[in-house]
């Protein structure tokens, strides 16, 4: 008689059927998912464990729980210093340019210190940060070491997500053979690695917004905010009303942005990193990118305690900017 793999009663529980299947609590989550990052799991087993959560659609618990185990795998090096702000970035642009880079950018020219992580090629005919932050001048850090030593002296490190755990990029390349989004494409947005004390993500589906800010609540973080972005980073759209769900001194709340502009513009035609790398360096300019830029700025201000309000937040950002455009000039 066979022994039951320490993996299948998680498969079990969430596919017996419509009557006793059921989402996995978060220190199951937690549990399969060191099982996982272990390379304990067989590659059947964990095609069925992602495809059957994929399905029902993850709960906060499950992406808590899938957060909090990449966390308890990530040896932090001693004394690696904290940055301010955990800015996800997953999605890639296909319409427009990665503003948000610029926004996360100008931030970090201001005394914000930002670990942003990400990946890239999962999906096709998208530009990813990675290659937009090279054109920038920001190259991804080699090492967990080397991105504190950037946050360190350019108060910005972006971290591949193969850097924090080379299984989590396995899990993410398994979309192009399974067919289907996993759930790591919901869970990077929480992963928060070097745990940052704030945390801006973005959704490109609506309702996923309060699973985000209720899978952090359940992490423990902080100060959050989580909105729908163009194309699904965190990048503000200036023409567009923002709903922000997020946490604030660990309580939940919900705030309204109305629209910065009155007119939208069209897709860009040029996704090129260089031409991003010109709006940044003076060489171009546009006043629908650069509200974007400071739209998206200005989001994370408040939690980050630099401004009072909206209206302060949205000042402090254009002063940036327009201090950042002189300079250029």
């Amino acid at each position: 008689m066979s022994t039951e793999h320490p993996f299948a009663p998680y498969i079990r529980l969430l596919g017996k059927g419509p009557r006793l299947s059921r989402p996995l609590t978060l220190e199951e989550a937690r549990a399969a998912t060191a099982l996982i990052l272990q390379g304990a799991v067989e590659p059947v087993q964990l095609g069925a464990f992602l495809c059957l959560m994929r399905v029902r659609t993850e709960t906060p618990e499950e992406v808590a729980g899938f957060a909090l185990a990449v966390q308890d795998a990530l040896p932090l090096p001693a004394g690696l210093p904290r940055p301010d702000l955990d800015w996800p970035s997953y999605a890639g642009k296909s319409r427009r340019l990665p503003l948000y880079l610029l926004a996360a950018l100008l931030l970090a020219e201001n005394g914000v210190r930002i670990l942003m992580h990400g990946a890239e090629g999962h999906t096709a005919g998208r530009l990813y940060a990675r290659e937009s932050l090279e054109a920038l001048g920001h190259a991804p850090a080699a090492s967990l070491a080397e991105a504190g030593a950037l946050l360190e002296t350019r108060r910005f490190a972006y971290v591949p997500l193969a850097l924090l755990h080379p299984r989590l990029q396995e899990i993410l390349d398994l979309k192009a053979l399974l067919g289907l989004r996993t759930p790591l494409h919901t869970v990077a947005r929480n992963l928060n690695p070097f745990r940052a004390p704030a945390a801006l993500m973005s959704v490109f589906h609506p309702n996923y917004r309060a699973l985000h800010q209720e899978a952090a609540r359940l992490m423990g973080q902080n100060a959050m905010a989580c909105f729908k972005g163009e194309g699904g980073e965190s990048e503000r759209r200036p023409d567009k009303p923002c709903l922000v769900e997020g946490l604030a001194g660990g309580v939940p709340f919900s705030e309204d942005w109305p629209p910065l502009l009155a007119e939208t513009a069209p897709p860009d035609e040029d996704l090129s990193p260089a031409r991003l790398a010109a709006l940044w360096r003076g060489g171009w300019s546009d006043p629908f990118a650069e509200a974007a830029v400071v739209a998206t700025a200005a989001l994370p201000l408040g939690l980050l305690g630099r401004a009072g309000s909206q209206a302060e937040a949205l000042d402090l950002a254009q002063r940036w900017w327009e201090n950042r455009k002189a300079a250029a000039g």
